[in-house]
């Protein structure tokens, strides 16, 4: 039986050290997605939607673009070659396993042929997160909305999936799409998330260091203050303490809601609505990694059990098989305002 993931309490209160920071203080929601069964009536990653039998499902009418090193997999093929190996672990392949696997991936010829083609057709968009108010304290949602549904297109964008958002009233919807349909082909398997449960849990957050004003980066960059405050802090820090900041204090990493960014490959910069010009505030965060396994973020929970047939114990740092690019976060953004107004999408 597994326990509720919970945050660890911050190494200490940086609003003690840095009191500017408390009025910069938000909340958010870290889903704390883990492999399970999940219904139309549960918020879930990956799992099935509650989507009216009515409503047209959503696709995305390209440009799809296939190269001749990445095999453009069927999701249905993505399932199954990751059903061989969480079989298979542990032990050799029996022929049958292998012989699907050589259907799935042909053995390659050398050299690989490097061409590129593009995808003809639209794609049916493949589920990400559904989320319901109820669970998610953070989840900010038009009147009478109470479920926000995320789906993307399972092809670089040009880097990154597309995403469509949709915000709906679950009492709305009485008869069920059973079986959406699903895309064709799939640009990377990284872009089938698997089926996971959520334990939501709100925890507060401060910005990035480069989101705080000058004279507020330059105490949080000056390592005499840190000692001055009589803190615990690695002096691996002493040149950059403001990346213990960014890594330890700051933003939760993570699959999350609202709260603020965490800024890795790109600097922060203007988010505004392109209906209104409001400031846009995050909404999703789409993460590769739930945390490194030494950060003070990893949750507390109960362990799980290592002599059970199946176990992987990468699946606890990424239990949605989801990466974006080379391990980054894909980041939605959403109109404070009017959440209905287009959003907008980073990667970092």
């Amino acid at each position: 039986m597994n326990s509720t993931p919970t945050t660890p309490p911050r190494p200490f209160d940086v609003t003690a050290v840095f009191p500017q920071l408390a009025p910069l203080a938000r909340t958010a929601t870290r889903l704390h997605p883990r492999r399970g069964t999940p219904s139309p009536q549960h918020s879930s990653i990956g799992g099935p939607l509650l989507w009216p039998v009515g409503e047209p499902w959503p696709h995305c009418e390209g440009p799809h673009v296939v190269d001749g090193i990445n095999l453009a997999l069927s999701p249905a093929d993505v399932r199954l070659k990751r059903r061989i190996s969480t079989a298979s672990r542990g032990r050799s392949l029996t022929e049958q396993e292998r012989e699907t696997l050589e259907r799935i991936i042909p053995p390659r010829k050398y050299p690989v042929r490097v061409a590129v083609a593009p995808y003809e057709g639209s794609i049916a968009m493949l589920p990400v997160a559904q989320l319901y108010k109820r669970d998610v304290p953070d989840l900010p949602t038009p009147e009478g909305a109470d479920l926000l549904q995320v789906l993307w297109c399972p092809f670089d964008h040009p880097s990154m999936p597309k995403t469509a958002l949709f915000w709906r009233s679950a009492a709305t919807v009485t008869d069920i799409l059973t079986t959406p349909p699903e895309p064709p082909a799939m640009q990377f398997d990284d872009y089938l998330p698997e089926p996971c449960l959520l334990r939501p849990e709100q925890v507060t957050e401060y910005p990035d260091h480069l989101e705080v004003s000058k004279e507020l980066q330059e105490q949080l960059g000056n390592w005499r203050m840190w000692q001055a405050a009589d803190v615990e802090i690695d002096s691996d820090y002493e040149s950059c303490p403001e990346e213990f900041y960014d890594s330890e204090l700051a933003g939760a990493p993570g699959w999350k809601v609202g709260g603020w960014p965490r800024w890795t490959s790109t600097d922060p910069g203007p988010r505004l609505c392109t209906a209104c010009g409001s400031d846009m505030d995050a909404l999703l965060t789409i993460a590769t990694f739930e945390s490194d396994d030494d950060s003070s973020w990893l949750p507390h929970q109960e362990p799980a059990d290592e002599s059970l047939p199946g176990f992987d114990p990468y699946e606890r740092r990424q239990p949605t098989a989801v990466q974006i690019g080379s391990g980054y976060d894909q980041q939605l953004y959403v109109c404070p305002a009017t959440p209905e107004h287009p959003h907008s999408e980073l990667m970092h």
